[in-house]
């Protein structure tokens, strides 16, 4: 489902975060789980980081977006956003590959949260040493 009626999907994913994302041709408003951008997110820095594709292929006012995001928190949703919007600018036009393939878009972090293990407090984190 790439296209349908001149509306573009992309999926994104970033730590536990899922970010389904369409883009319909219009005059750039984001809207992220029924609510704008700006009531969504409280950060500039992580709205800044949604439009990071919009801005590296000079497409920031061609697209209304709509985007339905769940899991993690609001830091992996904003890089969900970001991956999501990327992939589906590229089902727009594959001119902008170079572009968001140069900026790391395209790319799927994959860092993810450490399992924790037995015998520890944490995936890491061991318990207190104590010589008695």
């Amino acid at each position: 489902m790439a296209k349908t009626a001149n509306q573009y999907y992309g999926t994104g994913r970033r730590k536990s975060s899922v970010a389904r994302v369409y883009l319909v041709p219009g005059k750039g408003d984001i809207i992220v789980n029924k609510k704008s951008l700006d009531d969504y997110f409280g950060l500039e820095t992580l709205k800044m980081i949604v439009r990071q594709p919009l801005v590296a292929t000079q497409t920031e006012d061609k697209f209304d977006i709509k985007v339905n995001v769940f899991g993690g928190g609001y830091t992996g949703q904003a890089g969900a956003i970001r991956h999501g919007i990327a992939r589906a600018l590229l089902t727009v036009d594959s001119e902008y590959r170079a572009a968001l393939k140069k900026e790391g878009y395209l790319t799927r972090d994959p860092r993810m949260k450490e399992r924790k293990k037995y015998g520890l407090k944490a995936a890491r984190r061991a318990p207190q040493f104590s010589k008695r």
